[in-house]
């Protein structure tokens, strides 16, 4: 399931978020991949031990944790912190899959990547080409959204970066370990309580809405790995 979770940051906190990364170093993109990725991979990263990305990446997951959308789809257990990478004109990552498992930076934490997130950091209109490309069962679908917006996907999929043409291209990039290990499993729970929450706002706590939430606690109680 791909998602397009909505003004995560809004216009005032990118421009913020975008003014301190601007001022840092940025470094080879391959320093964070694997020999596979490395090969298709062109483009530059802030440092993962920054202080000031750390602290950005904590801002990023503190507000994601409190994004109604982004929780019932993610049902985040784990969040890796988040990286920054820009990509100028020539620069690409070509088509790939994210290694399964990271280690926490800085600890012997390893999380196992069920989700990636792509979190844009700049306007569609500030360059062209860069669109990133997601690769699934039914087929392949590109995305380019609004600064502050998130696309999340399963971590499973192939996916691309685009040849950038014009401007840059600036983002920040994660994953997240499900309490939900099944991509399959996690959206039916997704598809269930997005329609509880509509039942809910038309009727109220009805009945039928209560017997809807049971079964999907009751359905996360059997499925989630705490």
């Amino acid at each position: 399931m791909m998602l397009h979770v909505p003004q995560v940051l809004t216009v005032e906190e990118v421009a913020r978020v975008r003014t301190q990364l601007d001022a840092q170093p940025w470094v080879d993109g391959r320093i964070t991949v694997g020999a596979q990725g490395a090969q298709v991979k062109n483009n530059r990263q802030i440092d993962e031990h920054s202080p000031v990305g750390r602290a950005i990446g904590e801002q990023i997951v503190a507000r994601l944790m409190k994004h109604p959308l982004f929780f019932s789809a993610a049902l985040p257990l784990r969040i890796v912190p988040p990286l920054f990478n820009r990509y100028g004109v020539g620069e690409t990552y070509g088509l790939h899959v994210d290694g399964s498992v990271r280690t926490v930076p800085g600890t012997q934490q390893q999380l196992r990547t069920d989700l990636s997130c792509t979190l844009f950091l700049c306007e569609p209109e500030e360059y062209d080409g860069g669109e990133l490309e997601v690769v699934d069962t039914y087929g392949s679908h590109e995305a380019k959204l609004p600064a502050g917006d998130l696309l999340l996907y399963p971590a499973s999929s192939l996916h691309r970066v685009h040849p950038v043409t014009r401007g840059e291209r600036v983002c920040s990039f994660f994953w997240v370990q499900s309490l939900v290990r099944s991509d399959a499993q996690r959206a039916l729970l997704f598809d269930m309580d997005q329609s509880i929450q509509k039942l809910r706002a038309r009727l109220g706590d009805v009945e039928e809405t209560l017997s809807l939430t049971s079964n999907y606690h009751n359905l996360l109680r059997m499925w989630s790995q705490v």
